[in-house]
C-alpha cells in the first residue's frame, strides 16, 4: 500500500488551498486499490474535514507513517518531519532570500523535496500549477482597479463570489470604457488573463494596430516573446537562445508604454531577463499606463515598481514613480499596482479542483509507481543532497548569498 497524505497548511498568510480535493481522494481511492490518501485536519481548507470524512477519508493528525506528503505552500521549517519525501512549492528555485532557512533545513533533516514548479514535460514545459487562476483572479483585480481609480465602472470582490462561475455572471450587462490592454506572457497565467478578456468583451487586435490607432471600444493586445525582447546584435529573438541568454536581449516593451492603460503581467522572470520598461520611463510625459497587475509578481523584476507583495485584504496599492515609493492607490499621479502572491486563493475550490485533476492525469501515476525520469528532474534535494541539476543552488544551501 502507498500512502499520501495531505498536510495541513502552515505557512503565515495561511493558504486554503489543497493538491487533492476530496472527491479526488474519493476518485483514487476507486480506481487505485494499492493506494491511500489521509488527511491532517484542518479549519482553514476551502474544503472542510468534514466534506473529506463523507468521502470516505481518513482525517489523521499524525502522517509521519505516510509514503509521500503533499502540500501547497512553503512547509514551516518547524513542521518538517525529518527523512520524510514531500512535495510542495517551495519557491527556493530561484534562490528567493526569505526560503533560504528552508532549504537548509530540508538538507539537514535529510528530506527529499520534489517541487511542484520543477515538474515538467521533456520540452520544459511545466505539467502542474495554479497559474490559470492567477491569471483569471489578477486580470479581475487589475480590471477592478482601473474601474476604482477613474470611476468608469465597478467590479466586486473575487472574494465575494462564491465560484467563478458566480464571478463570471458579475460580468453580465458591464459597458467598459475605450480602454487598451497590454497582456504579456504565453502560459497558463495569460491564459487565465485571456480568458477575462474575452468575457469581458474586449477585442483582440494586432500588435502594429495596437500602437497605431485608438479604438471606439475596448481592446488587448497579447504579446508574447518574440514582440517582448530582440537580441542586442541580431534584433532578432529565438526562444531558446532567449532562456539560455537573456542577458543578451533587450525589451521592446517601452514602445508600448505610449499606449497602454492597462498591464497585465504574466512573463516568466529572472535576474537576466529585461524589465519590460524602467524608473525612467514611467518618469516620460508619455508613459500612459495607469494600472498594473503584476501577476508574475516578482519583486522588482519584470515591473521595476512592484516594491512588494500586496494582500488579498488589500491587492492594490499606489506608486509615485518621482519618489518611487508607495502611496494610497487609486490617485492621479500614481501608478496602481496589483502585486499578490497567493491570487488563486481567491477561488479556493475552484483552483484546488484544475490543480487536483493535473496531478491525477500527469503526476499520479508515477508517484504511485515510485519514480519516473519527470520525478527524478523535479527531485531537488534526494534524502538531504542537492541533486546534479539543483547544484547551482549549493552555495545558497550553505547559508551564502544568492548568485
Amino acid at each position: 500500500m502507498f500512502s499520501i497524505g495531505l498536510i495541513r497548511e502552515g505557512k503565515i498568510p495561511a493558504d486554503n488551498r489543497v493538491a487533492l480535493t476530496p472527491l479526488q481522494c474519493k476518485w483514487i481511492h476507486e480506481n487505485f486499490t494499492e493506494v491511500k490518501v489521509v488527511v491532517q485536519p484542518s479549519s482553514l481548507r476551502c474544503f472542510s474535514n468534514g466534506e473529506f470524512k463523507k468521502a470516505g477519508v481518513e482525517l489523521k493528525e499524525d502522517i509521519t507513517d505516510c509514503d509521500l506528503l503533499l502540500g501547497i505552500k512553503e512547509v514551516p521549517v518547524s513542521e518538517l518531519i525529518t527523512g520524510k519525501r514531500y512535495m510542495f512549492f517551495s519557491h527556493v528555485k530561484k534562490q528567493q532570500p526569505h526560503n533560504q532557512k528552508l532549504l537548509q533545513a530540508i538538507i539537514e533533516k535529510h528530506i527529499t523535496l520534489i517541487d511542484f514548479e520543477c515538474l515538467e514535460h521533456e520540452d520544459g514545459q511545466r505539467i502542474l500549477g495554479f497559474g490559470f487562476f492567477a491569471g483569471i483572479v489578477g486580470a479581475h483585480n487589475g480590471m477592478m482597479a482601473y474601474g476604482k481609480k477613474t470611476g468608469a465602472y465597478e467590479l466586486c470582490r473575487v472574494t465575494e463570489c462564491k465560484s467563478y462561475r458566480y464571478l463570471m455572471e458579475t460580468y453580465f450587462g458591464l459597458k467598459l470604457p475605450n480602454i487598451k490592454v497590454a497582456v504579456t506572457g504565453s502560459g497558463r497565467v495569460a491564459s487565465g488573463v485571456l480568458e477575462i478578456m474575452n468575457l469581458l468583451g474586449i477585442i483582440e487586435v494586432e500588435a502594429d494596430e495596437f500602437l497605431k490607432r485608438e479604438f471606439t471600444y475596448p481592446v488587448y493586445v497579447h504579446l508574447k516573446g518574440h514582440d517582448l525582447y530582440e537580441h542586442k546584435v541580431s534584433g532578432k529573438y529565438n526562444r531558446e537562445d532567449f532562456h539560455l541568454h537573456s542577458n543578451q536581449y533587450r525589451g521592446k516593451f517601452p514602445g508600448y508604454v505610449a499606449h497602454t492603460d492597462i498591464l497585465m503581467n504574466g512573463i516568466y522572470w529572472d535576474k537576466n531577463v529585461p524589465a519590460l520598461f524602467t524608473w525612467q520611463d514611467m518618469l516620460k510625459s508619455n508613459f500612459r499606463i495607469a494600472t498594473i497587475a503584476d501577476i508574475s509578481d516578482d519583486k522588482e523584476g519584470g515591473v521595476p515598481c512592484n516594491l512588494g507583495d500586496a494582500t488579498i485584504e488589500n491587492p492594490v496599492y499606489g506608486i509615485d514613480p518621482v519618489s518611487r515609493q508607495i502611496i494610497d492607490p487609486y490617485q492621479e499621479t500614481g501608478v496602481d499596482v496589483m502585486a499578490v502572491s497567493n491570487l488563486p486563493n481567491e477561488l479556493p475550490r475552484d483552483a484546488s479542483n484544475y490543480f487536483g485533476e493535473q496531478v491525477i492525469k500527469y503526476v499520479l501515476d508515477d508517484i504511485r509507481k515510485g519514480t519516473s525520469p519527470v520525478i527524478e528532474r523535479a527531485t531537488m534535494v534526494k534524502n538531504g543532497k542537492l541533486t546534479e541539476r539543483f547544484k547551482y543552488l549549493e552555495n545558497y544551501a550553505l547559508g551564502g548569498k544568492a548568485v
